[in-house]
């Protein structure tokens, strides 16, 4: 088959072409709507550019229309690994195809299913989708305690007052503690915007995160997460002393020309940040391990699976759980509380009896 290639119109316009029962027409003129909506997101040109690539290996080593059969994406997943691929390759390369298909499904499914009789079903499912490498090992590395989270951010803090741009390293600030804080993946942050910061709904504030991923085909699925432990503080911070020094456009953490960061930015710019602060290798994490301390934290000073579930917008309480590594001491602390909070109860009867 020949290779596969991303036609991307210049000024950013699709124009409208009658349906067509061409399959190879029809999907180019998707793969181009699709690099117009990412656009219209914000995501700068080089963001576009290297994602789009990963897309465009996809689709030509899948060697069909993106809608036909789940048997091809198996093989193309297969064949990354046995070429040796890390995970994380894998990982973002399903990604962006699942993101395409996404689109299709929210946008082009009415055409292709009249058009050639095919209703769209993501071929992603959790038998060919590149898990988390030790998600069931007991080997796996926990996520950062409380005090590693709590030196990154007094880091942080220090870093704010003696940076040479302010407005970057605040912005930075604001950003991870509302990674942790709020258990967001680093997409989510990077398209949430200011409209939906709601700092006087319910008793702390809440962020409206209205690109949360979905669970297998059902798309976009929106969220109000709570700011707890004083991220409305940081963020009411953030939004009138820090983020006016941007270029003005709805992004919440926007890069220095007002656009939105991409998650791999993200990623990178945590690792060069513990790289800045002289952290050790071995000590050093994620913004998705973010994520999941987050979700251990709750966890273990007692909250509730399901608060823990809609908070990081899983779509089932045992997805959670796979995030929850309570840490070592985590039995002998629950029976501490415990055994307290018995001998309270007892000694309180007895002071009023």
């Amino acid at each position: 088959m020949a290779e596969v290639r991303l036609q991307v119109i210049a000024g950013g316009a699709v124009p409208q072409e009658p349906l067509t029962t061409d399959p190879w027409r029809f999907h180019a003129a998707c793969v181009d709507a699709f690099v117009v909506s990412w656009r219209a997101r914000g995501f700068s040109p080089v963001t576009i550019d290297n994602d789009i690539g990963l897309l465009e290996r996809t689709l030509t080593a899948l060697g069909r229309p993106a809608w036909e059969t789940p048997q091809d994406i198996d093989r193309v997943i297969g064949d990354l690994t046995i070429q040796g691929r890390k995970t994380s390759t894998r990982r973002e390369y399903v990604q962006i195809f699942k993101c395409f298909h996404r689109f299709l499904q929210a946008r082009k499914a009415a055409e292709i299913e009249a058009a050639f009789s095919v209703r769209l079903v993501c071929p992603i499912d959790e038998f060919n989708a590149s898990r988390h490498v030790g998600d069931d090992s007991p080997a796996v590395l926990p996520p950062p305690t409380p005090e590693q989270v709590g030196e990154f951010f007094d880091f942080m803090k220090q870093r704010i007052a003696t940076a040479r741009k302010y407005g970057p390293a605040a912005r930075d600030h604001a950003m991870f503690r509302t990674l942790y804080h709020a258990g967001l993946r680093s997409e989510e942050a990077s398209l949430l915007d200011k409209p939906g910061l709601h700092l006087s709904r319910g008793p702390f504030g809440k962020l409206h995160v209205r690109f949360g991923e979905g669970a297998h085909t059902s798309g976009p699925r929106p969220r109000w997460v709570p700011m707890l432990d004083g991220l409305d503080l940081v963020l009411r911070w953030f939004l009138e002393d820090v983020r006016p020094k941007f270029p003005d456009s709805p992004v919440l953490f926007a890069d220095e020309s007002g656009g939105s960061r991409h998650r791999g930015t993200i990623r990178n710019r945590l690792r060069y940040l513990m790289e800045l602060e002289g952290r050790p290798t071995a000590d050093r994490f994620s913004p998705h391990a973010l994520r999941r301390a987050c979700a251990t934290q709750n966890y273990e000073r007692g909250g509730d699976l399901v608060a823990i579930q809609q908070l990081l917008g899983h779509w089932t309480v045992s997805s959670t759980m796979r995030y929850v590594r309570p840490s070592a001491t985590f039995i002998e602390d629950a029976y501490q509380r415990a055994v307290a909070s018995t001998l309270a109860e007892l000694s309180g009867k007895d002071t009023t009896a």
